[in-house]
């Protein structure tokens, strides 16, 4: 699969982690273009079943993805429509389409993520912030209109409802351990350790199947808004999913038969074991 021909970003692709490392004007403004290119971007990550990892940085050392372009936003209707007018805006759909690729994707912030720019980085399955270095911040309230890439959306999942508010309605920056601290990020780092915490982690996922990474990763999407028992039943069907398309019961059939699960040993050192399982295809 070639990654090639962006306009706003970058791509790198190597032992099957994709690294996007955006690089558009001055503050890497999130307009059409961007747009433009992730939703590209997307359509070819749908389609590509050797990468496993997508992490996303920036060139720029202070912002990571600047706010929505305002030559966009200046432009809304100024007329209400009724509910069953309403249509998804582009970023909507554009972040909508990201969340969904097969990948597992990371955020690396090491700069501003604010309105739109932080919209997006929610929109990827984890977030990963630098302290000193990493401010979010959803401005949307105080200029008349509300976070509208999925924003308000996720945050609520992500957050909880009172986090969620406090992060809407006051319109502030919030850095990484606040961030952290209120749900936003997987975790806060220092600035010399984010690079390799990442890094390690992309590796460690890329190494396993990558129908198993999809099956999790939409298992888990699908499941978060539904009743207990419709999630449940989408447990089981991504089980399957992944059991119809990995060397999962090869491996479980040689573990049985060497009886490795009753060594206590075995037990003790299960984060090497599932690395080294990973030869048995």
């Amino acid at each position: 699969m070639k990654y090639e021909s962006f306009q706003t970003f970058d791509i790198a692709v190597e032992n099957g982690i994709a690294t996007v490392t955006f690089n558009f004007g001055s503050v890497n403004v999130q307009g059409q273009e961007m747009l433009t290119d992730l939703n590209s971007l997307a359509m070819r990550l749908e389609r590509d079943r050797d990468t496993k990892v997508v992490i996303f940085q920036s060139a720029n050392p202070e912002i990571w993805v600047c706010h929505y372009d305002t030559e966009l936003l200046k432009d809304m209707s100024t007329e209400a429509v009724s509910r069953e007018d309403a249509r998804l805006l582009d970023l909507q759909s554009v972040c909508e389409r990201i969340s969904k690729v097969p990948q597992a994707t990371i955020a690396k912030l090491e700069g501003f993520a604010r309105g739109g720019g932080h919209e997006l980085a929610l929109a990827l399955d984890m977030r990963f912030a630098a302290r000193g270095k990493y401010k979010f911040m959803q401005m949307e309230v105080g200029m008349g209109i509300l976070p509208c890439g999925g924003g308000a959306s996720r945050m609520a999942r992500q957050t909880g409802l009172g986090k969620a508010l406090e992060i809407i309605l006051s319109a502030q920056d919030f850095d990484a351990d606040d961030a952290e601290r209120l749900g936003t990020i997987n975790k806060a780092l220092e600035p010399d350790e984010i690079g390799a915490y990442v890094t390690a982690l992309a590796e460690r996922i890329a190494q396993f199947p990558a129908e198993s990474i999809n099956a999790c990763k939409q298992m888990v999407y699908e499941s978060i808004d539904k009743p207990i028992d419709e999630a449940l039943k989408a447990e089981a069907y991504w089980l399957y999913q992944a059991t119809s398309k990995t060397p999962a019961v090869k491996r479980f059939t040689i573990a049985d038969e060497q009886g490795l699960e009753h060594d206590i040993e075995n037990q003790r050192k299960w984060g090497d074991l599932v690395m080294q399982v990973q030869d048995i295809n």
